[in-house]
């Protein structure tokens, strides 16, 4: 580890015997509570979770289905994936020019179609994959948080049952695809801080940390690196990555800088500014729009790809872009006009959207989304003349109906407690949420929420934490919050098996059906 630190005098370096006293204030201020040793339990239990949650996502994955064709948004995407198949990596029907994305998505739902086919399991196989991940990285993610093997298996407990999460992983659609690359950013971002601070405890324990009033040197950051990756690759997938860019960013910042005062460092801030700010602007910004491009490979590459000749087509006078080469001033324009298709794609007043929703009803999934329905006797199965099949979108409510609780309470310990751990919990709750209110004429949907799970999933658990309390208050303290915590992780279980079967399009009658819809804004 002290390899990776730098400094001008090696031969300052203490004595490596002095490794053997106990840790200073500074070093214990970094490290902070270490991770649970019981490494092979936490494995054990990640990997057990992570199983039944991809069990509980791919049964009766081909479900449902209208008529053997994509529901709702996945007619949009399906067939671009089966064409980019099809062509060898990018799209080019002009008789269709509705390709508003970036194409990571797409591609990976095309690998999905070459393996099993045109249908539902083929162009939904790798959403469920993406959903089994998200399973895997919450249970580390909330482990590496709370230091506790049993959080982290509850946070896992509660994202298997999450409705959101569930039916998402389930559907030929964008947005799963962001909420697994996210998570993996943020849990880069996380790994990247615990990492930061065991290098400068290194320094602080050598005694070499006052060397320069900036602080040492923290050398090549690995996970800060593979953070820049996993937010590249969501930016492949929307452009909403933009926004993770910026509050990823910041929040790694931030992290140095309390990093270094707790180290003791003379200007922290200055430290941060001078040592860290580059490799970060270079990891965290730069390295994301490389792998943008470079999600666009078969795009360059081809002679056919829809808008892939657009300023020769349009005859565009380059002007001052005349120095670039004329695939990336046609990829430029024809961002543009997606840009301008976002833009504009707003509300008409005289035929909405029947299940269009606003952000303010998406924390507490105020206005679900209603995906396939079959009613009367195109369903059967329930054991009437007439049955449902209905698979809709919606967030599991004893999870999405505490989020408010959650949130405020968070912003107060963040605020109040200097907790980082929720801090960072909003910050990536936050980055999927707040960008939406800058457009509200803008045609929205509650699967725009879907990046949001993961962290209500998150800030969750930091609050079961907390009722949980710690061994050392005793038993009977500790036995109440087991108690409390058990309880309401069997609320959150029951609650998911009652939605069922309108998350998996299941026959019922229409009596249950109607028992289904909890609140008039799901009707």
């Amino acid at each position: 580890m002290t390899a990776l630190l730098t400094r001008d005098d090696e031969s300052m370096r203490p004595d490596p015997v002095d490794a053997l006293r106990p840790p200073s204030d500074r070093e214990a201020t970094l490290l902070g509570r270490g991770m649970p040793t019981d490494r092979l339990r936490g494995w054990i239990v990640t990997l057990v979770l992570t199983l039944i949650g991809g069990i509980v996502r791919i049964q009766n994955l081909g479900t449902p289905t209208d008529k053997g064709t994509p529901v709702f948004d996945e007619k949009h995407y399906v067939p671009q994936a089966w064409q980019m198949l099809r062509n060898g990596g990018y799209e080019d029907n002009y008789g269709y020019e509705l390709i508003v994305h970036p194409p990571l998505a797409k591609h990976l739902i095309a690998i999905g179609e070459w393996m099993f086919g045109y249908n539902a399991w083929g162009w939904r196989i790798m959403p469920a994959l993406a959903g089994t991940l998200i399973v895997f990285l919450t249970i580390r993610v909330a482990r590496r948080l709370t230091r506790s093997t049993l959080l982290g298996a509850v946070a896992g407990i509660l994202v298997i049952s999450d409705g959101v999460l569930h039916l998402q992983s389930r559907m030929g659609m964008l947005d799963i695809f962001i909420a697994v690359f996210v998570l993996a950013a943020f849990a880069c971002v996380l790994c990247d801080r615990d990492q930061v601070r065991q290098r400068l405890a290194v320094a602080v324990r050598e005694g070499w940390i006052d060397e320069s009033r900036f602080g040492p040197k923290l050398g090549f950051r690995w996970w800060r690196f593979a953070g820049g990756l996993m937010i590249g690759l969501t930016f492949g997938v929307k452009w909403s990555a933009l926004y993770y860019i910026a509050a990823f960013g910041l929040l790694t910042v931030f992290f140095d800088v309390a990093a270094r005062r707790a180290a003791g460092v003379q200007r922290p801030w200055l430290g941060t500014l001078r040592r860290d700010v580059l490799p970060a602007l270079w990891a965290i910004v730069v390295i994301p729009i490389l792998v943008y491009l470079a999600c666009y490979w078969a795009w360059f590459a081809s002679e056919t790809a829809t808008d892939r000749n657009y300023v020769a087509i349009k005859d565009i006078d380059p002007g001052f872009w005349a120095w670039m080469p004329p695939a990336l001033r046609s990829l430029g324009d024809y961002t543009m006009n997606v840009l301008d298709f976002h833009a504009n794609l707003v509300t008409p007043k005289d035929k909405p959207h029947p299940w269009e929703s606003k952000p303010w009803t998406w924390p507490m999934g105020l206005r679900p989304m209603l995906y396939a329905y079959a009613g009367g006797t195109e369903a059967t199965g329930c054991g009437e003349s007439t049955c449902v099949r209905a698979t809709m979108l919606i967030g599991t409510p004893a999870m999405w109906w505490l989020a408010l609780p959650m949130l405020g309470w968070s912003l107060w310990r963040s605020f109040f407690r200097a907790d980082w751990r929720y801090a960072a919990v909003l910050v990536g709750y936050f980055a999927g949420f707040l960008p939406w209110f800058t457009n509200l004429d803008r045609q929205m949907y509650y699967f725009y929420a879907t990046p949001l799970a993961p962290f209500l999933v998150l800030g969750l658990t930091l609050v079961l934490g907390q009722i949980l309390g710690s061994a050392k208050r005793g038993f009977e303290r500790r036995g109440t919050g087991m108690l409390v915590v058990a309880l309401y992780v069997g609320l959150v279980v029951a609650n998911f098996a009652w939605l069922w079967p309108i998350l998996n399009g299941n026959a019922i009658t229409n009596e249950h059906w109607n028992a289904e819809l909890w609140l008039p804004s799901w009707k």
